[in-house]
């Protein structure tokens, strides 16, 4: 640095003050306990637990108009895309409209458990954009932050338009051990001996 620059830089910081603190305090206005952080970790399987699983007590909030992602660990990045520009065929459609939140909660892990039992795998579930709940896009935060607990739950992603746009979500199921053996004596049949 020239001191032509130095001073130029002396000048314009002339009437800087420094900080007295140089640490931002942060506050939470929510607990996470630990069993928080234990169910979270444990995803529910449909099968074994009781909708009671998923939290009404807490979702982070989204707007109505966010578009939600989620892909589990495993997914092929070729049947997301698929899923997310809607190209499966709906199955099964679970509309939450006028529902409550502990209504909702029970009504997916019930329809999910009845869409497994009939190798049932691409789904829509309508939750509305909530634009006009208070908090706005409440039903939305919540399922949004319900399904990616379920461990059947492959990936999820907002809607196309024609399907409901960000007022709905497609959801990928995992196949039934039923589907996966279908699978594979299918693919050993076509394999040459």
């Amino acid at each position: 640095m020239s001191q032509e620059d130095f001073e130029l830089f002396q000048q314009m910081m002339g009437d800087v003050k420094p900080l007295k603190h140089d640490t931002a305090e942060l506050k939470k206005d929510l607990q996470i306990t630990d069993a928080h952080l234990a169910r979270q970790e444990a995803a529910m399987k449909l099968e074994q637990n009781d909708s009671n699983y998923l939290s009404l007590e807490h979702a982070p909030q989204i707007k109505s108009d966010d578009l939600v992602e989620f892909k589990r660990n495993g997914v092929q990045d070729g049947v997301y895309r698929k899923l997310r520009l809607g190209k499966y065929p709906i199955q099964a459609r679970l509309d939450l409209h006028r529902k409550t939140l502990e209504q909702a909660r029970d009504e997916i892990v019930t329809f999910l458990r009845q869409c497994m039992r009939m190798d049932i795998r691409t789904v829509l579930i309508v939750h509305g954009k909530g634009e006009r709940s208070n908090p706005p896009a409440l039903m939305k935060s919540y399922v949004s932050h319900w399904l990616p607990q379920i461990e059947e739950v492959q990936c999820v992603h907002s809607a196309q338009r024609f399907h409901g746009g960000t007022g709905a979500l497609y959801v990928l199921l995992r196949k039934s051990q039923e589907q996966k053996q279908e699978n594979r004596e299918r693919h050993q049949k076509k394999r040459p001996h």
